[in-house]
C-alpha cells in the first residue's frame, strides 16, 4: 500500500445529541437514542424476523474519494454484527438518495445486489456460532458480495471490553486500510478489474444486524493523499 497522508478534516460530528443526527436517514427500523451523551443504536423490530429487522442509518453528507473516516465505538450488548458502509452511490453514479434508486429498508441484500455501489467493512461480527468462535473483519465490494480482505478482530466480547474503541477506514485512490485503536488490520489495493471499477467518492452509512445494540460518537473525516 501506497504512504498515505492525512489533510484537513471535512466533517466533524460528535453525534452526542439528537440534533447531531439532523439530516440523516434511517433505512429500516431503529431505536435511536443519545442517553449517554452519544449516538445509540437497537433494532425495534424483533431478530426472529431476520433481515427485516436490521437496519443501516446513513450520514447525509457526500465526501470525495481520497477520505479517513475514524469513529469511536461501544460495544454494549451482543450478539450481532456492525458495518460501515462507504464509497455508497447509485450505480450510474447517482446520489444514494436519488428517488430514482429502490427504496431500501435494511435487508442486506439491497445493499449488495440492489441498485448501488460500495464498499463495507463488517467488524464486531458476533451474530453467529462461527463468528463469535474466531473475531475478522471482512471488507466486501458491491455491486455483488465480493469479500476482498480480511483480519483479525481485536475487540473482545461485551464483558472483557474497555470501550471507546477508535476505528478508521482510510480509503486513497485504489487503497484501502482498516484499523482498530491504531493497530492495523487490513489493507488491500483494488485492481479495478475483477470487482469492477475502483469506486471513488459517496455517502457513508452505519449497519447494525439485531439485536446487537451499539454506541457511536465523534465521527471525523478527514481528506487523504498519497504522500510524496
Amino acid at each position: 500500500m501506497n504512504s498515505i497522508a492525512l489533510g484537513e478534516t471535512i466533517y466533524h460530528n460528535p453525534l452526542a445529541a439528537e440534533s447531531d443526527a439532523a439530516g440523516f436517514r434511517l433505512e429500516g427500523e431503529a431505536v435511536v437514542s443519545f442517553g449517554n451523551g452519544r449516538l445509540r443504536m437497537e433494532n425495534l423490530r424483533d431478530p426472529g424476523e431476520g433481515q427485516k429487522s436490521n437496519f443501516v442509518l446513513w450520514c447525509p453528507e457526500s465526501f470525495p474519494a481520497d477520505v479517513s473516516i475514524e469513529w469511536e465505538f461501544w460495544p454494549v450488548k451482543e450478539p450481532g454484527l456492525c458495518i460501515l458502509f462507504f464509497a455508497a452511490t447509485g450505480r450510474n453514479g447517482e446520489d444514494l438518495f436519488d428517488s430514482s434508486l429502490t427504496a431500501r429498508t435494511g435487508e442486506y441484500r439491497q445493499y449488495h445486489h440492489g441498485d448501488i455501489n460500495a464498499l463495507h467493512v463488517s467488524y464486531f461480527r458476533r451474530r453467529w456460532p462461527e463468528e463469535r468462535a474466531f473475531h475478522t473483519c471482512n471488507l466486501r465490494k458491491s455491486y455483488g458480495f465480493h469479500m476482498v480482505a480480511q483480519g483479525a478482530d481485536p475487540i473482545p466480547p461485551v464483558a472483557d471490553a474497555t470501550p471507546p474503541y477508535r476505528i478508521q477506514v482510510v480509503k486513497c485512490g485504489a487503497d484501502v486500510a482498516f484499523s482498530i485503536n491504531e493497530l492495523p488490520i487490513f489493507d488491500w489495493r483494488d485492481d479495478g478489474s475483477n470487482f469492477g471499477p475502483v469506486l471513488g467518492g459517496g455517502k457513508i452509512g452505519l449497519r447494525q444486524m439485531a439485536p446487537l445494540v451499539g454506541e457511536y460518537a465523534n465521527l471525523v473525516v478527514r481528506r487523504a493523499e498519497v504522500r510524496g
